[in-house]
């Protein structure tokens, strides 16, 4: 019976973990079970810089006599971390909270963060791993595998035509969208790291990529602003109003996401214009796409993205519905934003 409740514990860590964010940081969902497997407390990670999930549902625990929380049992969807980066590290919190069992479903690998069950132990907590494994490492597929190729959390914003067109053929592009998805675009802008755009688009649009709120004024957090491409930008272009941007002069996607990930960039989002869409696309490096679709054909102008060198439907590139960060398709004023991931290479 308590075995069917610690599973029964996991799957709703990872049902909690599916409301955090995609991002720098992986998802992940807690629950604190009593000594019969009663849930206790609940909790999961919102996002870079915020609370993690352990303390999250420590921080829910009621008062617990020190024999109750010996016997208690906390579920994670990935092991503690061991460190102290903007939070301090999760295994010292629940040796601190008298926790005596820990179940945990993968492992993690990471030289910063790694190390926590051995922490645990060393202290006299007795831990288990591997609950649920496939599920807890489907839920993160994509950042385990920005995290082995030593690289920043990529996100896509996309936002075209039904007919997937970026710009009309005389070059308008502002706004194909509403107000509501753009409030929204800038949202997403506040929480990343950094803001990749081409040359082509500086050139054209003069974007000043900061994060706005619906009033226009700045939000708190601010991405460094990234030049990609080897045409040179003027000084005096919007983006370039502080210092807190940088151009980077290459062509090749993996040169400049080694080169942000090696100055601490944990997340970036990728704005366009097409080429550079393309050429992260056909790199296989986009880890989410947030696509912003207006009601509205052009029947011409320039396309989202361009050629990607597939030649026959099964090498297409497949992603599919991501239900994290609220619902996988909304209604944003007039326009529809879908939020997709790339389809894990195991399933079908």
């Amino acid at each position: 019976m308590r075995a069917a409740r610690q599973l029964a514990g996991m799957r709703v860590a990872l049902e909690l973990a599916k409301r955090g964010v995609r991002g720098a940081n992986p998802l992940v969902g807690a629950v604190i079970l009593d000594a019969e497997g009663n849930i206790l407390a609940t909790g999961f990670h919102r996002g870079a810089g915020t609370t993690h999930a352990e303390a999250d549902a420590l921080s829910r625990l009621g008062k617990l006599s020190e024999q109750a929380s010996r016997e208690a049992t906390m579920v994670i969807t990935l092991e503690p971390c061991n460190h102290t980066g903007r939070t301090g590290p999760c295994t010292q919190a629940i040796i601190d909270a008298g926790i005596g069992n820990v179940i945990f479903a993968v492992r993690d690998e990471g030289a910063q963060a790694g190390g926590g069950a051995e922490r645990l132990r060393a202290a006299g907590v007795n831990v288990e791993q591997g609950l649920l494994e496939s599920a807890a490492l489907e839920l993160n597929h994509r950042w385990f595998l920005a995290r082995t190729q030593f690289r920043p959390f990529t996100t896509l914003h996309l936002a075209q035509t039904l007919d997937g067109r970026i710009a009309a053929a005389d070059g308008t592009s502002q706004w194909i969208t509403s107000p509501q998805s753009l409030h929204y675009a800038h949202q997403v802008r506040s929480r990343v790291d950094a803001i990749i755009v081409g040359t082509g688009t500086v050139i054209a649009d003069n974007p000043r990529l900061n994060a706005r709120d619906e009033s226009g004024a700045p939000l708190a957090n601010q991405p460094l602003r990234i030049i990609m491409g080897n045409r040179e930008i003027a000084e005096d272009v919007a983006l370039k109003s502080d210092d807190h941007w940088e151009h980077i002069h290459s062509h090749d996607p993996h040169e400049v996401l080694r080169r942000l990930q090696a100055s601490g960039i944990a997340h970036v989002l990728i704005e366009g214009g097409s080429s550079i869409i393309t050429a992260f696309l056909a790199a296989d490096l986009v880890d989410e796409i947030h696509l912003y679709q207006a009601p509205i054909f052009l029947g011409a102008g320039r396309p989202s993205i361009g050629d990607l060198g597939i030649n026959t439907l099964s090498a297409a590139q497949r992603f599919r519905l991501d239900p994290i960060d609220g619902e996988s398709v909304q209604i944003l004023g007039v326009d529809t934003l879908t939020h997709l991931e790339p389809l894990p290479a195991t399933l079908p």
